[in-house]
């Protein structure tokens, strides 16, 4: 009797042992199939956010590079304001070196004699204002004998000249003046219509 005692507490060890293993095993398998899913959700989580993490650096980079043309825009603008911003004064001024060079022209040799000292003082005024221009990238542009370029110079007559190339200037009117490479006034000139 002892004996089989002893071996149904055996058999009955053995079954609590074997439950306790089943239950085991299916504990493990059921915190496996957890951790799938956990996985799952944490790559389907981990692709969304590379999607945004790239979305966000295209959009900072297109952030960066605006901000970067702005800049250089803004500072393309304050160096052409700086270097323009005397235009309209200098345009002005223009009359005033017109009206000099005419006094000039209009000396005749008696009145030179006469009236040197004053005609020195106006030869120095003119001097003056053309190195305040100079200084200021205003500068006088000389057509003389050149070929016409329409984009400096305006056509007011055109003579009969058979010794010159057609279009060359012949005579000046007024002349043309540029600010920094840019043209101020264009020139009104007198150009040959046929020849060479």
């Amino acid at each position: 009797i002892q004996k089989i005692k002893e071996d149904t507490m055996k058999d009955k060890k053995k079954k609590n042992q074997n439950t306790d293993a089943q239950a085991e095993f299916a504990q493990n398998e059921e915190i496996l199939a957890q951790e799938e899913i956990d996985i799952a959700t944490v790559n389907q989580e981990l692709a969304a956010l590379q999607e945004e993490y790239t979305k966000l650096k295209d959009a900072f980079l297109r952030a960066a590079a605006e901000a970067e043309n702005t800049k250089r825009r803004c500072q393309q603008e304050i160096e052409k304001n700086s270097k323009y911003a005397v235009s309209s004064f200098a345009k002005e001024l223009l009359s005033v070196a017109d009206n000099l060079q005419r006094a000039l022209g209009a000396v005749d040799k008696e009145t030179k004699a006469n009236c040197g000292a004053f005609i020195e003082g106006v030869e120095m005024t003119q001097k003056e204002l053309y190195h305040v221009f100079e200084k200021f990238g205003v500068k006088k542009v000389d057509c003389m004998g050149k070929v016409f370029d329409p984009n400096l110079e305006r056509v007011v007559q055109e003579i009969e000249d058979a010794d010159k190339p057609a279009g060359t200037i012949v005579a000046e009117l007024q002349s043309a003046w540029t600010i920094n490479d840019r043209i101020l006034r264009e020139a009104m000139v007198i150009v040959t219509k046929g020849g060479k």
